[in-house]
């Protein structure tokens, strides 16, 4: 059940997406005529099997990819795919996100990993300090902040990768398989923060996942067969 806020709107709403891809002579059909509600303060699940459409539908959840047809919307107003400017400020400002690869960037440091979005956003240097010890010691790594990715565990990277993701304090956080390559001791406690940084923060969660693991902390579990939603 979704905490939600005062407004009516929801959080993020799609109306008959369809996305479709062509690959030389064949079309793929990614995504068949989705509509979707997304709430204030869901942690919800998109499961399905590999080619179900849930990374496309996080893609386009996340401003990286535009539907072929159909419409989303995001705190009630209408995505304009053709504003590139505009949606790179609205996933700087609004969007947050883990991938189940970390995309950490070797060569910096923790603290710099989480502090490069606030340099993308143009923060003053007192605020990036603030943001970021704020968001490490939320996620138990302040000690561990001048260390670089090879130097940290796949939990640690892990956690780093969400103190990136919520540092920006976004709306809307989009976890592609954030469990896929961490074990599943480690798994239950990333999942157990995020679930917490959603009890007290309401921080929206959105996970794309195969995961058990995950769809049990789920409270929501969405699932999709061949772009389309099936309904139990």
């Amino acid at each position: 059940m979704s905490k939600k806020g005062n407004d009516m709107n929801p959080l993020v709403q799609t109306k008959e997406i369809i996305k479709t891809y062509t690959l030389g002579r064949t079309e793929v059909h990614a995504l068949r005529g989705l509509s979707l509600d997304i709430e204030p303060g869901e942690f919800t699940a998109i499961s399905g099997p590999s080619g179900s459409g849930k990374t496309t539908l996080l893609n386009l959840l996340g401003l990286i990819d535009s539907p072929t047809s159909g419409t989303v919307f995001l705190e009630g107003s209408q995505v304009k795919y053709n504003g590139l400017t505009k949606l790179h400020s609205i996933r700087l400002e609004k969007l947050g996100f883990i991938f189940q690869t970390f995309n950490l960037i070797p060569v910096l440091t923790a603290y710099e990993n989480v502090e490069y979005p606030l340099l993308l956003a143009k923060k003053s240097s007192l605020q990036r300090r603030e943001m970021v010890e704020k968001v490490l010691r939320e996620v138990r790594l302040w000690e561990f902040r001048k260390h670089k990715p090879n130097e940290l565990s796949g939990g640690q990277r892990q956690r780093v990768a969400i103190a990136r993701a919520l540092v920006n304090r976004p709306k809307l956080i989009l976890a592609d398989e954030p469990t896929a390559n961490i074990d599943s001791a480690t798994a239950s406690e990333i999942l157990d923060l995020m679930h917490a940084l959603n009890e007290e923060d309401n921080v929206t969660f959105l996970f794309s996942t195969h995961d058990q693991l995950v769809m049990q902390h789920a409270r929501r579990i969405v699932k999709l067969h061949d772009g389309v939603i099936i309904r139990d």
